[in-house]
């Protein structure tokens, strides 16, 4: 009887009775990175730029929330978005064709400001300054001759404080210390294959340029390591010269590699580069990862399952810097709806949505926004 009346109170002590219908308290999962909004680049002069937002706490995607977001835009986002970033409380988009970049807040995706750039391309960030990257041919009739330009915007005031001229047709940048790193282009100067084939380097404290490195022919997109690595992508020149990918050392300033690796898109995650390129001549894409550590190629897939084939034309690639999750865009035919696709670290398929037309940039937020 002192053994069973243990055995009770032992029971007791470690399986309460508890009320009728009482279920433990279900905690919500906290993200970092709460969710992501995905810029529809749309085909120039269509003026149907577009952003989509996915929120991983409800696993609910929405289309098109700019209008519903601010209804005092008339003509939406405008022509043609570049490039998406989020820095401190705010989400930036370039939109190229609109010759704008439109400063959102983060909770709400409401406009706050637009500040006008002509041909804008692309932006980077340090302390409270954007930098910008500009065709700058507006009013230019020799737009294939005419220098790019940096724009530096505060973003407290949401003005233009300074600009400096660099190569033709610079595009994505890229900051280590105090240097910006700027691939210059050429892309406009196609016809006689003069094609810009330096990198930029613009010093933070003058904001002049300093110095030229001599990489590859039409320069496209950047990344940097914590290792102090930029990595920047060259298209080639669409004939003879093949694409490839080259590693500048930001320190001394000098090319330490090059892969014959193209990377017509790239997306930095950890000690990891994912890159995808498309070669035009035979319409083919390849995907790869990179370890920056021994700046080699260490697998030519990122995709593990059969969904690739279900892939019309990749336009974007990003990682999520918390769960590894790999995410594809696809621009189908170029003038209707597209794909984002969502894969886990490992490579297999975990769910895909309807975007807008030619969903390209995505950016991960550090805030959940509101309904």
């Amino acid at each position: 009887m002192a053994l069973a009346a243990t055995f009770i109170l032992s029971s007791c002590h470690e399986d309460p009775l508890l009320p009728p219908g009482w279920e433990p308290e279900q905690k919500e999962t906290v993200y970092k990175y709460p969710g992501f909004f995905l810029l529809n680049e749309g085909n120039m002069g269509s003026d149907k730029c577009t952003l989509d937002y996915y929120d991983f706490t409800d696993n609910e995607y929405q289309r098109n929330i700019y209008p519903a977001c601010n209804p005092q835009a008339v003509h939406g986002l405008g022509d043609c978005g570049n490039d998406l970033k989020v820095y401190g409380n705010k989400l930036y988009a370039v939109v190229n064709g609109s010759n704008l970049v439109d400063i959102m807040d983060l909770a709400t995706a409401r406009s706050l400001a637009a500040v006008s750039i002509p041909n804008c391309r692309a932006i980077a960030f340090k302390d409270c300054y954007a930098y910008v990257s500009s065709y700058a041919s507006e009013g230019i009739v020799d737009i294939a001759n005419a220098l790019g330009t940096i724009y530096k915007i505060d973003t407290t005031t949401f003005k233009t404080v300074a600009t400096c001229t660099v190569g033709y047709q610079p595009e994505e940048m890229a900051i280590y210390g105090n240097k910006l790193f700027v691939a210059n282009s050429g892309g406009y100067r196609y016809d006689n294959g003069d094609y810009d084939t330096r990198v930029s380097v613009i010093d933070l404290s003058t904001f002049k340029e300093v110095k030229k490195i001599e990489v590859a022919p039409n320069l496209y997109r950047m990344a940097v390591d914590r290792l102090g690595h930029i990595w920047v992508s060259s298209r080639g020149n669409y004939s003879d010269v093949p694409a490839s990918l080259s590693v500048i050392d930001a320190s001394s300033e000098k090319v330490i590699k090059k892969l014959d690796v193209d990377a017509t898109g790239m997306s930095m995650a950890g000690d990891s580069l994912y890159v995808y390129g498309y070669d035009w001549k035979d319409n083919t894409t390849s995907f790869g990862i990179i370890d920056i550590n021994t700046l080699e190629c260490v697998s030519d897939k990122i995709i593990k399952d059969d969904t690739q084939s279900d892939i019309q034309s990749v336009y974007g690639i990003a990682v999520n810097p918390e769960s590894r999750d790999i995410f594809i865009t696809d621009a189908k035919d170029y003038m209707t709806p597209g794909m984002v696709y969502c894969y886990s670290r490992e490579g297999e398929f975990k769910w895909a949505a309807i975007t807008g037309d030619i969903p390209s940039r995505i950016a991960f937020s550090t805030i959940k926004k509101k309904k």
